[in-house]
């Protein structure tokens, strides 16, 4: 969308920091790197050297892997270049696998040519009682290296910049603080569980941040969207700390369209000037007008929409009448109990195909049990519907087993062998030093080869007994176990040519007629965001070939999120009854209940997830005048061709 003069006024009475928006991250990461070389040669030519301060978590990745690349294929220097980070766990070995130190050498430091000694990270293994007074030599540091010139931030989900937490002041310095629990939950995947996440860390503080000459604040994806417009267009508060940013003289933030959902520009266009009015901006207008007024979309009046800046879409319709009957009868036709195409019925209104009658359908699913949790009610009505069903698990999912799970199935294996006298040596053997291995490993350590196949063997199990629960036979199970999640943490590799091509030859030996895969890209570890990249790069290879003429891609979200109401193309209605057999096939995963490693910031258990979002699905079309059921799965359909 092009804006006028007047419409980026209007914009900025609601924006009260600077956005630049884009594609994706990693276009964003480029445009702030070429900025950051632009600086850096800027300095060169003039033969003085430039700071920056630098952010670390997944957010600055892109970044650093772009100036990486602008190193070694460009040939940007960076010997004139000092750094200061913003901050560090406290207290954690400079080595430790969640270590910033560690992460900006593995990262960055490590591949390009800036001196070691430009290079300046706070200290996490310091005795207590010296942090203040080496908080206050960093300060001293910075100071005399001449100040930031160019500070790079990212945002937390409850507005946390660095690790200022709310309540932080402008006043603040470098100092010891403690985290917020949110912030521990946010971080928890980096560890094996809640408890070994500090409780503390050094970080900048806002006052250090604010003394940069200059700030780029980076955000990516749906879950920032929230923060990032209470950050931009709410009142600049503590106990929103990226809010404070509004009184900086030189700030942007720089963030992508998922991150930007939420903006005004964005969520109500028509608040900011003239838009174009397009079908789907057209119902996400009347259904967002709809749930803000609660009232059902046929009850609405020429009124409602007049005072809510909805003018010109009545100017074009003539009357609130018209317009709500259109969209009404659209959402309606979203409602289907016959996800494979409903047989025998020729509705061109209808989400999918009558024909062919019986479909061969493949579900990719990132994780051993996505399929199950994002459409476990539709993964069993294609299967009791007569369609021909395969599950691809992308991945073996194996670092979110607990050790303490681990050693359950240990303990079983040799209890076994011992009871009914097998003689196993070698297994017994793996069994027993991978337990040894547990009873001494570090938070720090990763595991062995040994006790990743164990887990990813304890997944595969779970993932089967669930197909046997639906009733899907092993031949249509397929273990993918993508080579780019195979690390043994966390980080993951990116995509490669490997798991793009065995993505290829499984989509060519089912041929599908209908795909379901997962769209969830709030997935805050990423596996999801990978997984769909390779399924939409093996799509875009066969997409000439003639069994992909006839298939269809429907895109579901995970235990993280939901489609908006106006962006639903399918909703698989279920009863009470089918709520509860999704949420028993759902418990067959016994090693991501309960306790789960990695989980994010929210607490409920996956099946609690699933039914809160499937039951809210539910009651959003019920606010519109829709039917009333229990729940709904909702697909949005992906045109690949």
């Amino acid at each position: 969308m092009t804006l006028n003069h007047q419409e980026i006024e209007l914009i900025d009475s609601f924006e009260q920091i600077a956005v630049d928006i884009y594609p994706t991250a990693k276009d964003g990461s480029k445009a702030v790197a070429q900025e950051i070389a632009a600086l850096i040669k800027e300095r060169q030519g003039s033969n003085k050297p430039v700071v920056l301060g630098l952010a670390t978590g997944s957010t600055p990745k892109y970044l650093y892997a772009e100036l990486v690349r602008l190193h070694k294929e460009e040939g940007l220097s960076f010997k004139n270049v000092i750094t200061f980070n913003l901050d560090e766990y406290y207290p954690l070995e400079a080595d430790a696998l969640q270590s910033y130190n560690r992460f900006m050498k593995e990262q960055l430091f490590n591949h390009i040519d800036i001196p070691a000694e430009n290079c300046h990270v706070p200290d996490g293994t310091l005795p207590k009682e010296k942090v203040k007074e080496y908080a206050a030599e960093y300060e001293r540091r910075i100071e005399a290296a001449g100040g930031i010139d160019l500070q790079i931030l990212g945002i937390g989900t409850n507005g946390h910049i660095g690790f200022n937490e709310p309540g932080s002041t402008l006043t603040s310095h470098t100092r010891l603080v403690t985290l917020d629990n949110a912030t521990r939950q946010a971080n928890a995947f980096e560890f094996a569980n809640m408890s070994q996440v500090p409780r503390l860390a050094i970080t900048m503080g806002l006052s250090t941040i604010f003394k940069a000459k200059r700030i780029i604040l980076l955000a990516w994806g749906t879950h920032k969207a929230k923060i990032v417009r209470r950050s931009v267009e709410g009142h600049s508060t503590d106990q929103v700390p990226a809010s404070l940013l509004q009184q900086h003289p030189d700030c942007k933030f720089v963030i992508d369209e998922q991150a930007a959902e939420e903006l005004t520009r964005f969520k109500e266009p028509w608040l900011t000037g003239d838009c174009e009015w397009t079908p789907k901006l057209r119902r996400k207008a009347v259904t967002n007008l709809a749930l803000k007024l609660n009232k059902p979309i046929l009850m609405l009046t020429d009124r409602d929409y007049n005072e809510n800046g909805l003018n010109d879409l009545i100017v074009q319709y003539g009357s609130a009448y018209e317009l709500n009957i259109e969209e009404f009868n659209g959402i309606r036709d979203t409602i289907t109990g016959w996800p494979g195409g409903k047989p025998g019925a020729q509705l061109p209104s209808h989400p999918e195909r009558s024909e062919p009658l019986h479909k061969r359908v493949l579900i990719f699913s990132p994780h051993p049990d996505d399929d199950i949790i994002s459409m476990g009610g539709t993964f069993i009505r294609l299967h009791e519907q007569g369609h021909d069903v395969h599950v691809a698990y992308q991945t073996s999912g194996n670092i979110a087993v607990t050790d303490e799970f681990v050693l359950r199935f240990i303990d079983f294996a040799v209890g076994f062998e011992g009871m009914f006298d097998i003689d196993r040596s070698k297994s017994s053997q793996i069994l027993e030093d991978a337990k040894a291995f547990l009873r001494v490993k570090k938070p720090s350590q990763k595991d062995t080869p040994e006790i990743r196949a164990i887990k990813g063997l304890i997944r595969r199990g779970e993932a089967k007994a669930t197909c046997r629960y639906v009733g899907i036979p092993e031949t249509n199970i397929h273990y993918q176990n993508l080579p780019f999640y195979e690390t043994g943490t966390i980080e993951k590799k990116p995509m490669g040519e490997e798991d793009i091509q065995m993505t290829v030859d499984l989509l060519r030996e089912v041929k599908p007629q209908q795909i379901f895969c997962a769209g969830d890209l709030a997935d805050p570890h990423g596996t999801h965001k990978v997984c769909l990249d390779i399924i939409f790069a093996a799509l875009e290879r066969l997409k000439h070939e003639d069994f992909m003429k006839d298939c269809w891609v429907w895109l579901y979200k995970g235990a993280w999120q939901e489609w908006n109401i106006h962006e639903i193309e399918m909703a698989v209605p279920m009863s009470p009854d089918q709520v509860l057999q999704k949420r028993l096939g759902i418990f067959i995963h016994q090693s991501q209940k309960d306790v789960v490693p990695f989980q994010g910031t929210d607490l409920r258990e996956f099946w609690e997830r699933a039914e809160d979002r499937n039951a809210n699905t539910a009651n959003l079309y019920d606010q519109l005048g829709l039917q009333k059921y229990a729940a709904m799965e909702a697909f949005v359909r992906y045109h690949f061709m």
